[in-house]
């Protein structure tokens, strides 16, 4: 993913001489932690803002490893019996699959007391995941793109679906969140459910017949939108957020249909090697501190109150009135691989049909 340098960032003030160890070490004595998470700018959050105020305050040393979600989740089921990260970051859907796997310690609100003062809008399972980077799923378009050619605004999730932007757009494969989002939001625009995608299944036929390709992640989509390949997308909030910063006339668009608001959420995971440590760097996470610098990378806080970056508003802020909803994650864990299964099968041939017609 393209890199935008995080405000905020900075190496701790040194101990004085002779001071005793942090008042807030955590029991298990623990020296260090280890965490893996998306990389990019969760990495880059989590290595120069977060995880040096964690270490200043408890004397706890935090190594992160980056991968996709799904890898993460992947090594931590290899690693069931003898497991080697303390702490796993995954989108919702993976915090569910964690969940249903038995791969992720139940959270008590005791020990992770800031877990009360979260948003529940962003909560994906319940005392599994404690949700951290906020996001919503959201089409985007280049504004000057469509002013020079006279073009309607997006508007609805069926205005993606257009022969004007054949072959200059730049969706995710349902592999990916994005992907996904995009199928099952496809069908609610058009009379159907998690219980139905029979409608978007058929949408996003369409919608593949006028685009060259699917991406697979962010780090293929976003040069994609930045060198003016692609003009139409759907894309996390965060990631719109950087290339507006980066200087592409993007604007993100909440559909009349709604969006999904969702985060990339902490799990800690089953029989960490750390798991007091674990658990308190969990609830730093989400305390006023951390959220306030999150929130400064991008990303939504997700305490109940606090507000998107004053200098993310224009880009990506939302509305009381935007229709803005929490999916059904365990839902959408049961279905996933049927549907991604028909995707391969129906959707994927379709691509390019119509883009040099």
């Amino acid at each position: 993913m393209l890199m935008m340098a995080l405000a905020g960032c900075g190496v701790p003030d040194a101990k004085p001489p002779g001071e005793s160890k942090p008042a807030g070490k955590p029991s298990d004595n623990a020296a260090e932690i280890t965490v893996a998470g998306n990389g990019g700018k969760i990495e880059k959050a989590i290595r120069e803002v977060i995880a040096p105020k964690f270490e200043e305050k408890y004397g706890v040393k935090v190594n992160f490893v980056p991968g996709l979600s799904g890898e993460i989740l992947s090594k931590v089921e290899l690693q069931k019996n003898a497991p080697q990260y303390d702490v796993a970051i995954y989108v919702p859907l993976d915090v569910q699959r964690a969940a249903d796997k038995g791969l992720a310690e139940t959270l008590d609100p005791s020990v992770i007391p800031n877990m009360a003062k979260v948003d529940p809008r962003f909560v994906a399972v319940d005392k599994v995941g404690v949700p951290v980077f906020g996001l919503v799923i959201a089409p985007a378009y280049n504004t000057e793109t469509f002013k020079k050619n006279g073009w309607a605004p997006i508007t609805s999730w069926n205005d993606l679906i257009r022969p004007d932007y054949k072959g200059k757009t730049a969706f995710a494969d349902i592999a990916n969140d994005w992907g996904f989002a995009l199928l099952y939001n496809l069908a609610n625009a058009n009379g159907g459910s998690l219980d139905n995608l029979e409608p978007g299944l058929k949408k996003a036929k369409e919608l593949a017949s006028y685009s060259d390709t699917f991406y697979k992640n962010s780090t293929q989509m976003m040069p994609a939108v930045q060198q003016g390949a692609a003009d139409v997308t759907v894309m996390g909030s965060y990631a719109i957020a950087e290339l507006i910063d980066s200087g592409v006339p993007l604007k993100m668009v909440i559909p009349k249909e709604g969006a999904p608001l969702q985060a990339f959420s902490a799990t800690v995971v089953k029989n960490a090697p750390h798991k007091k440590a674990a658990m308190d760097f969990v609830n730093f996470l989400v305390s006023e501190e951390a959220q306030k610098q999150i929130a400064e990378s991008g990303f939504y806080p997700v305490l109940k109150d606090m507000k998107v970056a004053p200098k993310y508003e224009k880009s990506i802020g939302l509305k009381d009135s935007d229709p803005v909803f929490r999916p059904d994650f365990k839902k959408m864990a049961e279905i996933r691989e049927q549907w991604t299964d028909r995707w391969a099968k129906e959707v994927t041939p379709e691509l390019g049909k119509k883009v040099k017609k």
